[in-house]
């Protein structure tokens, strides 16, 4: 490229000098971060009150990566709260307090209400026949924890199916970070108290107003629900976390 000419009074910069080369363990450091939250948010880290533990050398021979671009990828899931370096012990996959729940699960209502919103603006019919599709096979289910498993699963596509079909890439970063311990409570308490059952009879009546475009019953309706799950845990925390 030629060099660096001055332009009207000014000085344009050869490209030549901006441009820095690029290090492959970068990208090796964003793999290996994004397996290991993905990983993370996947794990069933509310079902035992034991530790849950990283191990920097089988995570490296796991993914075929140096452990260099392995210690950059904790060292940023540990700035974003997911972990926790613990000394002569290892990496410790964080758990939340029963506030720091609560208060997540209060977020995750004000994040899905807003999704419902903008689902309704920005889903076709198709896309939210696919909400009734998910639900169907419970729809006359009259004992949900029979199938309990099944249900759970299906419960927490639901409200993932609701940010997705917000097609919001900023809602899907956001409730990103509270998945983990969101769906981790979800799957814990769904359970107890006969909730899949009152469970299916929200989702329900939240898939009837986004099927009726009817905004603000949807919204209402799709914050109380979740709000149901941060009122039970302020009741029956004590069953989780003591």
């Amino acid at each position: 490229m030629k060099a660096a000419t001055a332009a009207r009074g000014g000085v344009r910069r050869n490209p030549d000098t901006l441009l820095s080369p690029i290090q492959v363990e970068e990208s090796f450091k964003s793999k290996a971060y994004a397996a290991l939250k993905e990983a993370i948010i996947r794990m069933d880290l509310y079902s035992t009150p034991e530790p849950v533990m990283l191990d920097e050398r089988e995570i490296s021979e796991r993914l075929g990566v140096s452990r260099t671009p392995i210690r950059e990828a904790i060292a940023m899931l540990e700035q974003d709260g997911f972990v926790r370096t613990v000394p002569r012990r290892g990496i410790l996959v964080v758990r939340k307090n029963k506030r720091e729940i609560i208060e997540m699960v209060q977020a995750w209502a004000a994040l899905e209400s807003m999704a419902v919103r903008l689902l309704i603006q920005n889903a076709t019919d198709e896309e939210i026949s696919g909400l009734h599709a998910l639900m169907r096979r419970f729809e006359a289910e009259q004992r949900p924890d029979e199938n309990l498993s099944d249900y759970s699963a299906a419960n927490i596509e639901f409200h993932q199916m609701i940010i997705r079909l917000s097609k919001s890439r900023v809602l899907a970063d956001m409730t990103d970070n509270l998945l983990l311990h969101v769906r981790g409570i979800r799957a814990l308490t769904i359970g107890r108290h006969d909730r899949a059952k009152r469970s299916i009879g929200d989702h329900l009546a939240i898939i009837n107003a986004i099927e009726k475009r009817d905004v603000t019953a949807a919204e209402q309706l799709a914050r109380d629900h979740t709000l149901g799950l941060a009122n039970f845990v302020e009741s029956h925390g004590h069953e989780i976390f003591d």
